[in-house]
């Protein structure tokens, strides 16, 4: 046996000890008074109220789900701006050569050259073009997915009263409401 594995085994061994220690020292310490308030589920501290097994609106998950989406997408717009703040610098005629040259090195930092000469200002003014058609394709398919969230209606909290057919009446299909969905126990519905 080598010594990294004793090593190991005696501080196994070790850990172990204090943890059945620690649990059967609490054991024998503390007081054994179960109540019914103790064993109720602590939920925020206000009192349970109506059955466990309800159906919770997906209105609670869809926000928080389009808050993630949105939220992630935008940070891509970070390295974007680096790219095209830099390629715009860098075709910049204006800028003294030195601030060009450190624009074109934060486009690509690991072809950094003491004594490099700016970069020709055509390419980086395409860069820069190349760039914003880019964001435009980005943001144009982020703009579609909420034009499609916000058609089907899952921006709106709650739906209108008007799109929803009366009991017995005619016209068109009546929108289901979550409290108003059969619950069941112990299995799915299937298609949801």
């Amino acid at each position: 046996m080598t010594t990294l594995v004793l090593f190991l085994l005696i501080f196994l061994a070790a850990g172990l000890t204090l943890l059945a220690a620690n649990l059967v020292l609490g054991r024998l310490i503390r007081p054994d008074r179960p109540s019914a308030e103790k064993a109720e589920v602590y939920e925020c501290g206000e009192q349970p109220i109506g059955d466990a097994w309800i159906q919770f609106d997906l209105r609670f998950y869809v926000v928080a789900l389009l808050f993630v989406i949105f939220d992630v997408e935008l940070a891509f717009f970070f390295p974007w701006a680096v790219v095209f703040g830099s390629a715009v610098r860098t075709a910049d005629e204006s800028q003294p050569a030195a601030v060009r040259v450190e624009s074109a090195a934060n486009l690509q930092p690991h072809s950094v050259v003491p004594g490099a000469v700016a970069p020709e200002p055509a390419a980086a003014k395409s860069l820069a073009w190349i760039a914003f058609a880019d964001i435009l394709v980005f943001f144009g398919v982020l703009l579609v997915g909420f034009a499609y969230l916000w058609r089907r209606g899952d921006l709106e909290w709650v739906r209108s009263v008007a799109a929803q057919e009366p009991v017995g009446g005619t016209g068109p299909p009546r929108e289901t409401v979550a409290s108003e969905r059969p619950v069941t126990v112990g299995h799915s519905s299937g298609g949801e």
